[in-house]
């Protein structure tokens, strides 16, 4: 997955199928992601979907939603 690196705009991620979470709000500001490739994950802004993409290794984003659901991060947003 040559060319692909942190900050790109999301737009030249050809392909990407964008997913944001069904518990989303109305207003729109969300996180999408988007698998890129077999070990590759990229992020953007719902509100700027052309502008820059987080790129993750896969194992990365395994970790994070790991931690999201052990209750790791809670006292970042309480």
């Amino acid at each position: 997955m040559g060319g692909i690196y942190n900050g790109m705009s999301a737009r030249d991620l050809a392909g990407a199928a964008w997913r944001k979470s069904q518990r989303s709000n109305s207003q729109g500001a969300c996180v999408e992601i988007a698998r890129i490739g077999t070990e590759v994950v990229a992020m953007r802004n719902s509100r700027d979907p052309h502008g820059p993409a987080l790129i993750c290794p896969r194992d990365a984003i395994v970790a994070l939603m790991d931690g999201l659901r052990d209750g790791e991060f809670d006292h970042l947003v309480s």
